[in-house]
């Protein structure tokens, strides 16, 4: 498993504030087994990173893209419509299946927008900015992600 981690934050664009959210979501996937292939941070504009996501997608050697932040409701959350615009299938239920788990811990899951989706045979997820969202989601796709990408690459398990 080769995986892109981006934070999408003006904040952490700016080093005015820590990455702790891209840091928690690099642990996690190193200690899923993957390996970093980059770790990015970008700010909430949406044309940038658009075209950062299209452009992780289309390589070769990249097989999953997780985003962490810009998924809420503030004007100048981007990362769904940047994700929507790159994507040429939606993967629905592995958004659906977070929000419903982070409902159990707070009703402020249902403002989390986030989608996820392939391009290019790469899948692109979109969690959100806290490190502690970004861990209870990650908990959720964790059991799924391996065959998620075999399923992708063509290997189909019978």
């Amino acid at each position: 498993m080769k995986a892109v981690v981006i934070t999408v934050s003006d904040a952490c664009a700016r080093g005015e504030r820590e990455d702790a959210s891209g840091a928690a979501l690099a642990e996690l996937l190193s200690e899923l087994g993957a390996e970093i292939v980059e770790r990015k941070i970008i700010s909430d504009d949406l044309e940038p990173l658009t075209q950062m996501l299209r452009r992780y997608a289309e390589r070769s050697d990249v097989d999953v893209i997780i985003t962490t932040g810009g998924t809420g409701l503030g004007p100048r959350d981007n990362t769904p419509e940047a994700t929507l615009r790159v994507i040429e299938r939606e993967a629905p239920g592995i958004a659906e299946a977070m929000r419903a788990d982070s409902l159990k811990v707070t009703p402020m899951a249902m403002l989390s927008r986030g989608v996820c989706g392939v391009r290019s045979g790469t899948l692109i997820i979109n969690l959100p900015g806290s490190p502690k969202a970004v861990r209870e989601s990650f908990a959720v796709i964790a059991p799924v992600l391996p065959h998620a990408l075999d399923l992708l690459a063509g290997k189909t398990r019978h």
